[in-house]
């Protein structure tokens, strides 16, 4: 097995077994996971950088088996940013990536899917993202797209603007920028009401019952994420299926094409998508107050 050194941010990143062949219905391998974190570094970081990290390896490939790994390993470079952070019995020290160096060792680790904390290191109790999840019931997009068309409905109402993106999995996510100020209990409990009153207005196509059993048919309206520990899908990361699907952002006119599935840009096609310009550069910069919407939300 050979080793692939890559100089980047100042330094040199060895990929060990650059050559094992992670995705192999599809030929491809660590140096090719990596070579795509080098290049989609610059949309990458900025959703990465002071956020606490969940890191989904792969070490045998998708077809071997697969742990989600939170605690920063002995082994991992002094370099690699660490935090600290508390949990019900104890503490443990996360990784944070703050550079491309980082995102090519951890791709050199076999990490295919870094899965990224709401809220980030500093204030870890207090998330600036408030992500509603989009589930299917089954393998039709459309109620999907409704839903994410529905939903960015009613947050126009509560003056809160989102963006939207695939999960690179089975649905689409739908994320409203925070200022910081609420806690993830006050953050959840203002997302299930969102959705609650969306289901409310379409009790024939969503609901918010967390057990399938109670679903019917429905899509599901999932806003458990938002929870201290909790993660989600970066943008841009991998996800660990057959194709190598990404996680892409959308932008919300996106929607309109019938196309669209959560699985619809792969690492063999997303360069096209890198290629035009980012669909969140009009991104809101000033995140908004979760207690300002609450009080349109009661009105509503």
């Amino acid at each position: 097995m050979t080793t692939a050194d890559i100089r980047v941010s100042g330094r040199t990143v060895e990929i060990k077994r650059a050559e094992k062949e992670l995705f192999p219905d599809d030929g491809i391998t660590k140096a090719d996971l990596a070579a795509y974190y080098r290049r989609v570094g610059p949309r990458i970081l900025p959703h990465l950088r002071g956020r606490p990290l969940m890191l989904e390896r792969h070490p045998d490939g998708i077809d071997g088996g697969r742990f989600m790994q939170k605690d920063t390993p002995d082994h991992f470079p002094d370099w690699i940013h660490r935090w600290e952070l508390p949990k019900a019995d104890g503490s443990v020290t996360y990784p944070v990536c703050d550079d491309v160096a980082t995102l090519l060792y951890l791709a050199g680790q076999a990490c295919i899917t870094p899965h990224r904390w709401l809220s980030r290191a500093d204030r870890p109790d207090h998330p600036d993202r408030l992500v509603f999840d989009l589930d299917p019931s089954g393998e039709d997009f459309e109620p999907v797209r409704q839903a994410a068309a529905l939903l960015h409905e009613v947050l126009d109402e509560l003056g809160l603007p989102a963006v939207l993106m695939t999960t690179g999995s089975r649905g689409l996510h739908v994320l409203v920028p925070l200022d910081r100020r609420a806690g993830f209990d006050t953050v959840r409990a203002f997302a299930r009401d969102v959705a609650e009153l969306l289901a409310d207005r379409h009790p024939e196509r969503f609901t918010t019952a967390a057990r399938k059993q109670a679903r019917k048919g429905r899509l599901y309206l999932d806003v458990q994420r938002n929870a201290y520990g909790q993660t989600a899908v970066t943008p841009y990361a991998v996800r660990a299926l057959p194709g190598a699907p990404v996680a892409a952002p959308l932008s919300w006119s996106e929607l309109d094409d019938p196309g669209l599935t959560a699985r619809r840009w792969t690492l063999a096609t997303v360069d096209e998508r890198l290629k035009a310009e980012d669909p969140w550069k009009q991104e809101p910069r000033r995140g908004r107050s979760v207690e300002a919407a609450r009080g349109r939300l009661e009105k509503l």
